[in-house]
């Protein structure tokens, strides 16, 4: 048999190792120098590989169909997540968050013992290949351009995973697309999240806030809401907090925040904090509500400015104060993106219906789900799933499959 593998990131990667590990021969097709870029990028800060929390909660952080991220991280969950990092030697641990790090910290330790595996199990990498095209049929036909023009190589199926549109510098910058739609593939359109919403903030404000954190806050979009922090910049607002409402927040004609700098306290418990104040309600309340300079200053713009001058409209305000945003950040700032592959054009094992022997994994599937390790274990389950169904499907297809046995890709010029 023989798979190719298109895209070098966590899914593409992923899916590589797993179809090698049955014996299969795997080329795996990389329009950048390198694999993994994005996956070093995104390890910066400290390589947030997934996350310890509950199962049932965690399957709810993914969008689309409940019963499909039921299935798919059933088979390829954080235990079995931390499980491979430790067969690489590299030790995780959960931080209070319930996030999940290497002990160290850093992506590139990984990633390279990562890639001596795949070699050690046969993987051959075809880097500075860019994929332009494909030829259904048996075999499928694949075109990629190079440095010498376009190339086209057969396989006897196919593994897509070359990200969604965002960071386009690491290689994710949804040229797919173009591919697939010319395949009569339905797509969603390839959308910002994870990500900063902008604001129109003044000058005054941003001269007291520009830069600082809004802590340990509740931030509501209609009915959503989640906690966490943010940073007032000089946009808008950008921070875990808002990230996860993305989906919420794109789904208002008019998108609104509504921010509670005081989630540990009610209306009533605020109130009497304040005593018998008079006058100065505002600076009263900095001090004994312990509002930061950036509370202060974001309270001062938003909201009807008479909510300032009583103790029990101040309070309200504190709880529920409105921010008006106007659009999310460019798709090449956010961290992932939404929109792709809809789920109705996939079977049950990823593969596209309309083209047999083509499998779809990763950002390129219409999925989106917050930071705190949801993107890279997200990656690994719909990577690990489509290589599994990848596997049945060319056993199940035994003639093609045994002809194919140990022969090396076909390669013709353009």
């Amino acid at each position: 048999m023989n798979i190719a593998v298109i895209g070098g990131g966590p899914a593409g990667l992923r899916a590589a190792e797993v179809v090698a590990a049955s014996g299969a021969r795997v080329t795996l097709y990389e329009a950048q120098p390198s694999v993994g870029r994005k996956f070093l990028v995104a390890g910066r800060g400290g390589l947030n590989l997934t996350n310890a929390e509950g199962q049932d909660r965690f399957v709810a952080r993914f969008s689309g169909p409940a019963g499909r991220w039921q299935k798919l991280l059933a088979s390829c969950d954080a235990a079995m997540l931390r499980g491979w990092a430790e067969g690489l030697g590299i030790e995780t641990f959960a931080a209070g968050t319930g996030r999940v790090y290497p002990r160290e910290m850093k992506a590139a330790p990984l990633l390279r013992r990562w890639v001596i595996r795949l070699r050690a199990v046969g993987v051959q990498f075809a880097t500075r290949h860019r994929w332009c095209e494909l030829q259904p049929g048996a075999p499928l036909r694949l075109a990629f351009g190079t440095r010498e023009g376009v190339q086209w190589h057969e396989a006897d199926a196919a593994i897509l995973a070359l990200g969604g549109a965002s960071w386009p510098q690491t290689g994710s910058d949804g040229t797919w697309t173009e591919v697939l739609a010319r395949a009569g593939i339905e797509l969603a359109p390839l959308v910002p999240a994870n990500c900063g919403w902008e604001a129109e903030w003044p000058a005054e404000l941003l001269a007291k806030a520009e830069g600082q954190p809004l802590k340990n806050i509740v931030a509501r979009a209609g009915e959503a809401e989640a906690t966490g922090e943010l940073l007032v910049t000089s946009y808008g607002l950008e921070g875990g907090a808002i990230y996860q409402l993305g989906p919420a927040l794109r789904a208002m004609s008019e998108p609104r925040l509504e921010i509670d700098f005081k989630p540990m306290f009610s209306t009533e418990q605020l109130v009497a904090k304040m005593a018998k104040t008079r006058s100065d309600f505002l600076a009263r309340a900095k001090e004994r509500w312990r509002l930061s300079d950036a509370a202060i200053a974001v309270l001062e713009h938003c909201g009807d400015p008479q909510a300032r001058e009583s103790t029990a409209a101040l309070a309200a305000l504190v709880k529920r104060c409105p921010v008006r945003l106007s659009k999310p950040r460019p798709i090449a700032e956010a961290i992932s993106s939404a929109g792709g592959v809809r789920w109705s054009e996939l079977d049950e094992n990823l593969m596209l219906r309309k083209v047999p022997g083509v499998f779809v994994a990763g950002e390129m599937i219409d999925w989106e789900a917050p930071t705190g390790g949801y993107l890279i274990q997200g990656c690994f389950a719909t990577g690990t799933h489509a290589a599994r169904g990848a596997l049945e499907w060319l056993q199940c297809d035994a003639p093609q499959a045994q002809r194919n046995v140990g022969s090396p890709p076909e390669v013709a010029g353009s």
